[in-house]
């Protein structure tokens, strides 16, 4: 009662905000909650956030059609790696080296200002060699013979465009649906429709790396898989490659497991007092993110520590696998989180941005990748998971087919492309052993079947039964989707 007359008298005096800042466990813990509540709560009758045990459901009350995917793993080669080292043969270039792009194939389109300013555009090909490979004959770079034994399993999508030109926009693009910042990434979508299948575990996980092929070269930002306007419930939640992969998780020194236990269940009794008090349904969905952060102080370490896997699936993703950080160790933990049922799982790997060094870096950089992208494809397919997964790799655009600055014997660089490059992707409705699309002779223009950012991000949506359309979210009068106004569903790649 002597509680409850406290909340009386200062009734008048106190926000949401005030309540929250004055609270006991201070700014720290209700940053921990924000950072860690994800969507693991569910609306009641009367519109409350609150626990929905085993999983939680999302703003759809039902898929708009049969889902072909439950989740999403996402390698993201962040810098632009190049098509013509990789995927899209082009002899011509070898053959036309050092002569200057014709203006019939360039026609005027838009350049960076790393290069605007260069006097000529001579073609370089890749000094890098091709093969055929699988039984629709694929042709896949001498950099990437663990993915060539993969051709059979995954869809090269050669026809890939944006109309983004440097990375922040381009990535952003990719990732939001908008080149301006403040949109909802694609985890914070699908957390937003769908939910979770896992109470104990984020819907939306994401994990950085660093290459070795320009290990310095462009940074991300948090904001690429952040909640945008959504609910903050709905970001995704990074693990690092520390003692502590997720901040502030852990009870700081001196606070037992039962004594935190004891804090939430007096820190719940607050916080339901103020919801009767106002009524704010935040409140209520602020008890559900510390019941999720609690959880999640076992459930975290027990999925990031792969001590226990046996050797022979390390040997399957390479040495780098053993060692925290490394693109090879996230590919191993993103099949753990796929175990687990989370929903997103986004992978960035950079230093793919080589505008000189291109042969000596590309080397390094595509083998920091090929053997645990081939691995991870062929350990959910060992494991029943690749049927209901779907996997992505793939950039923010792709490289010129001229070198930037000076071009020697040994030595190019490629500056930004966005009007044509290569993604693949692997696992569940989609058609495996197939390329579809097609550029002009020269690398530089799509001759077949053009794929824009928002047919991929509504492909995507839809292998996972949603309608890219309908799922929207009403903000600042306008209702906003992932697609923005544009996308259409590339059937032709789908089983």
């Amino acid at each position: 009662m002597f509680m409850k007359k406290i909340f009386t008298d200062r009734a008048l005096h106190l926000n949401r905000r005030a309540f929250l800042s004055k609270s006991a466990t201070g700014i720290g813990t209700a940053a921990l909650a924000s950072l860690f509540g994800m969507s693991f709560f569910s609306k009641n009758e009367h519109g409350v956030v609150v626990e929905n045990g085993g999983g939680t459901k999302g703003i759809l009350d039902a898929l708009h059609h049969p889902a072909k995917i439950k989740r999403v793993i996402y390698l993201f080669q962040s810098g632009g790696p190049s098509q013509l080292e990789l995927f899209d043969y082009k002899p011509l270039l070898n053959k036309m080296r050092g002569e200057d792009l014709p203006e019939s194939i360039r026609q005027g389109q838009r350049l960076t200002g790393m290069t605007s300013g260069q006097k000529s555009f001579p073609l370089v090909g890749s000094m890098s060699e091709f093969r055929q490979h699988g039984q629709h004959g694929a042709w896949v770079s001498d950099l990437l013979p663990y993915t060539a034994k993969i051709a059979d399993e995954i869809c090269i999508i050669k026809s890939m465009y944006t109309e983004a030109i440097n990375h922040d926009p381009a990535i952003t693009f990719f990732q939001t649906g908008s080149q301006q910042p403040g949109r909802p990434s694609i985890g914070s979508w699908l957390s937003y429709g769908l939910g979770s299948e896992n109470e104990n575990l984020p819907s939306f996980s994401v994990l950085l790396s660093r290459g070795t092929g320009r290990p310095n070269g462009q940074p991300l930002y948090s904001r690429l898989w952040g909640n945008g306007f959504l609910h903050s419930l709905h970001q995704g939640v990074q693990f690092r490659a520390a003692k502590d992969p997720v901040l502030y998780l852990n009870d700081p020194a001196g606070i037992s497991r039962k004594s935190r236990r004891k804090m939430l269940d007096k820190l719940s009794e607050l916080n339901s007092m103020q919801f009767e008090e106002f009524g704010d349904p935040e409140i209520q969905s602020r008890i559900a993110q510390y019941e999720m952060a609690y959880r999640m102080q076992t459930s975290v370490p027990e999925v990031m520590n792969i001590e226990n896997e046996p050797d022979h699936i390390y040997r399957m993703y390479g040495p780098d696998s053993k060692t925290p950080g490394t693109f090879a160790a996230n590919c191993l933990l993103a099949r753990r989180l796929a175990e687990q049922g989370v929903r997103f799982i986004q992978l960035y790997h950079m230093g793919w941005d080589q505008h000189d060094n291109l042969p000596t870096a590309i080397v390094k950089q595509a083998k920091d990748v090929d053997q645990p992208s081939a691995a991870l494809v062929m350990d959910l397919k060992q494991r029943g998971l690749l049927e209901d997964t779907l996997v992505i790799w793939g950039g923010e655009f792709g490289r010129t087919n001229y070198s930037q600055g000076i071009l020697t014997p040994k030595n190019y660089g490629r500056d930004h492309h966005p009007r044509c490059f290569t993604i693949w992707v692997a696992g569940g409705g989609v058609k495996p052993g197939l390329v579809y699309g097609e550029t002009d002779d020269f690398g530089y223009n799509i001759t077949d079947k053009p794929v824009h950012v928002h047919d991929f991000q509504a492909t995507l949506l839809h292998l996972l039964g949603i309608d890219h359309e309908k799922l929207t979210y009403k903000y600042q009068g306008r209702r906003f989707r992932l697609t923005d106004v544009h996308g259409h569903v590339v059937k032709d790649i789908l089983t």
